[in-house]
């Protein structure tokens, strides 16, 4: 018997990995910003980097699905 989606979100390892990885992209998204030039391009994938890691940490506290998590498998 599998747990529902709604139990395997909320279990204590999906949780802090979720959170693990949304504050590795937040702190990637400060260090893409302390150490570029600040080229257009290179500031929207460091805001895009910032959103989806503040958003994940987000989903970790609340248990929910992340948006990283409902784009499906990724190679």
């Amino acid at each position: 018997m599998q747990p529902s989606d709604h139990e395997w979100q909320q279990s204590k390892m999906y949780r802090t990995v979720t959170g693990a990885f949304g504050t590795f992209f937040v702190i990637l998204a400060v260090a893409i910003i302390a150490i570029s030039e600040m080229a257009p391009g290179v500031a929207i994938a460091a805001f895009l980097l910032g959103v989806l890691g503040i958003d994940a940490i987000v989903a970790a506290l609340r248990g929910k699905k992340s948006l990283l998590s409902r784009i499906g498998p990724l190679p």
